[in-house]
């Protein structure tokens, strides 16, 4: 990554700007700003998130955003409604007072005398969503967007619900998220009255995973934020990017497809990153892509952004399977526009005793019936390129699956979108589920899971109207595996891999199931794809950032998971421990760190032995101020119901100043 010192215009760092709403309401703004833009009016960029803007994102802001005002913009990192310095209370997330609050924004900052009109969103997750719904409220000051790793769905790609089973991330997120809004704002900002502010933080503090697991099927509340329910509210361009170890990637190509403004879309290696920060490898350029991007859409120069093609992409090819990857071996492919108009060309393979084949063999019945414990080689449900967190060897998961192989490819097989497996099946209970994997078998037996995906067989008709199956009746579903590009390579086989259950990824329905899967009626559709010859011109530059500002790590962060199975009690327990590093920021007078641990275990032979905690400390301390937050969130099922427990002790130079513990009970609803 290559540190840029020097820019076109010099700049200056607002550590807080007030920003007042209509409602009196104050929203808490870090602003970077070329020092010459009141004479000299720039296009102003907007990220809207809920993550304290003076601390733990600090760095990344200040290279990210210190980039773009050299180079002639003003960006503005805004505390949401509740969060961070900002006053109010945040109530969930992606709510119609958080866009009402961005429209305000954006329509302070084009009447500013520093701005020339035009005002520009992004962001990559919370931001990144919120620029897509905020554009399509068609603020007049849009000119454009860019979004990363964010979707366009909240109930088929995010983080709470996949195919309609239950993640074990709705869970987990609502955790921290009630842990990061029970942090404190920060006095030198807010002044004499921050300790009134996060006390009624505390008071009011909301558990989020509640709220969402109260909404288990496609409803209203999904709707809400869910850009795909009209594309057409949305007028501004829009820059999609992400990368296809990230959870959300499949939105980018649905954007693409969907949306009837200029757009484009870049799809690297990496987890859940921007692109100039991408891991796995190769990171690009990003920033500087952006530049091109803003520079055509809100200085109205000719970049030759928009000559691009519509979908840069990274061709992965086959390795060796591992929790991490410095670089990710494969290379850059183009598709004009998408869909393709030529060049993708499904291949069917039918699902035969003997394995994938060309021709469907003769009606077999094979039955599953896969431990509770199955999964625990998935990894993260979403990679954040932090070192553990890619899918491992798919062997030991293999051995309680039913899987299919081809034989040996003899050529080169590559494949770009969502291959497809169509399923004729019979159940043994009224609820049940299927996750199905796709994965690249070496010939030293290694199994690399390219991709996957989940299905609810109650919604088998929707998400919106699900329903019980009937015991032994024959059913016929498609399964719409998750969008990827990869190659693999000769003497590798392709290999489809079911499971009845996909622990902890998804929570385990009431019951264990025992599937039957009829052969020679059950098919896999890969989107194969040729070589084109753009391919051979996509090109981005190194990365670049601007630089960030100088701090002490006092003690280094650390990010391990580890999968310990008892074979006497038959439980099985994945531990994530993720701390920060405990960091000094000298220009703020700032110590502040983080520290998390999550625990989820399960019995093989039982779905309602299911429980996970998660427990986060948060500390931030200078001279005469020392506060520091514990939470801690359980879960457990029964038959019928989730139970959630939550646990909040606040405290204040050492003395305890609010505590706090809640039990909570939300119906399953078949799920």
């Amino acid at each position: 990554m290559k540190t840029v010192d020097t820019f076109p215009r010099d700049v200056q760092v607002i550590e807080n700007q007030w920003i007042t709403m209509s409602d009196g309401v104050r929203l808490a703004a870090r602003m970077w700003m070329p020092e010459d833009a009141e004479d000299n009016p720039v296009p102003a960029i907007l990220e809207l998130i809920p993550y304290r803007k003076r601390d733990g994102y600090r760095r990344s802001d200040d290279q990210m955003h210190g980039y773009f005002a050299g180079h002639g913009y003003v960006c503005m990192r805004v505390d949401i409604r509740g969060s961070g310095d900002s006053d109010g209370l945040l109530v969930d997330e992606y709510v119609v007072q958080e866009q009402e609050d961005a429209l305000e924004i954006i329509a302070w900052a084009a009447a500013q005398s520093w701005c020339n009109g035009k005002v520009g969103m992004t962001g990559i997750s919370w931001g990144g969503f919120n620029s897509l719904q905020v554009a399509a409220r068609r603020p007049p000051a849009l000119g454009a967007i860019i979004t990363s790793c964010s979707t366009d769905d909240r109930y088929a790609d995010d983080i709470h619900y996949m195919g309609g089973c239950t993640l074990e991330n709705n869970f987990s997120w609502g955790a921290t998220m009630y842990a990061r809004l029970a942090t404190p704002p920060d006095p030198d900002v807010v002044g004499d009255g921050w300790r009134e502010t996060w006390l009624n933080r505390l008071e009011n503090l909301p558990f989020f995973t509640a709220e969402w697991h109260s909404h288990q099927r496609r409803d209203d509340f999904w709707k809400h934020g869910s850009v795909c329910e009209n594309y057409d509210a949305i007028q501004c361009p829009v820059f999609a990017i992400g990368g296809w170890g990230d959870a959300y990637t499949n939105s980018i190509p649905r954007l693409l497809e969907g949306l009837s403004v200029p757009r484009i879309g870049v799809i690297g290696a990496w987890g859940h990153k921007f692109g100039h920060d991408g891991v796995p490898g190769p990171a690009i350029g990003f920033l500087q892509e952006a530049l091109r991007w803003w520079d055509q859409w809100l200085k109205g120069a000719d970049t030759g952004i928009m000559d691009e093609p519509m979908l840069r992409t990274w061709m992965q090819d086959s390795v060796a399977p591992a929790a991490a990857y410095g670089e990710r071996p494969g290379r850059w492919i183009a598709e004009p526009t998408w869909p393709p108009a030529d060049g993708i060309t499904p291949r069917h393979l039918a699902l035969n005793p003997t394995g994938l084949g060309d021709e469907a063999g003769a009606e077999t019945s094979l039955t599953l019936a896969s431990p509770q414990d199955i999964g625990t080689a998935s990894g993260a449900w979403c990679s954040y390129g932090n070192g553990d967190d890619l899918p491992t060897d798919q062997r030991h998961d293999d051995a309680d699956s039913l899987t299919f192989d081809t034989l040996p490819l003899a050529d080169a097989v590559e494949i770009l979108g969502a291959p497809v497996v169509t399923l004729e099946f019979a159940v043994d209970k009224p609820l049940a589920m299927v996750a199905v994997r796709l994965n690249d078998v070496a010939p030293d037996g290694s199994s690399l899971r390219v991709s996957y995906g989940l299905q609810n067989l109650t919604h088998r008709d929707g998400h919106e109207t699900p329903d019980v199956l009937e015991p032994g009746k024959r059913y016929r579903i498609e399964v719409r595996i998750s969008d990827v590009a990869h190659a693999f390579a000769p003497g590798h086989r392709v290999r489809v891999a079911l499971s009845t259950g996909y622990w902890p990824t998804a929570l385990p329905l009431p019951e264990a199931v025992t599937m039957t899967v009829f052969t020679g009626a059950s098919s896999l559709a890969l989107p194969l794809r040729a070589s084109r010859p753009e391919d051979a011109a996509v090109a981005f530059e190194a990365p670049e950032q601007a630089p960030s500002y100088e701090s002490t790590v006092i003690e280094p962060g650390m990010n391990e998971r580890t999968v310990s199975h008892d074979f006497a009690s038959g439980v099985t327990e994945v531990v994530r421990t993720g701390n920060s590093d405990l960091t000094y920021v000298d220009e703020i007078d700032l110590v502040f760190g983080s520290w998390r641990r999550e625990a989820t275990r399960i019995n093989r032979d039982d779905p309602l032995s299911y429980e996970c905690e998660i427990t986060y400390d948060f500390a931030y301390r200078r001279d005469g101020w020392d506060v520091r937050t514990e939470t801690r969130a359980t879960t457990q099922v029964t038959h019928d119901e989730f139970i959630f427990h939550t646990d909040l002790d606040a405290y204040e130079n050492g003395e305890r100043i609010f505590s706090n513990s809640v039990t909570r009970r939300v119906p399953r609803n078949f799920g």
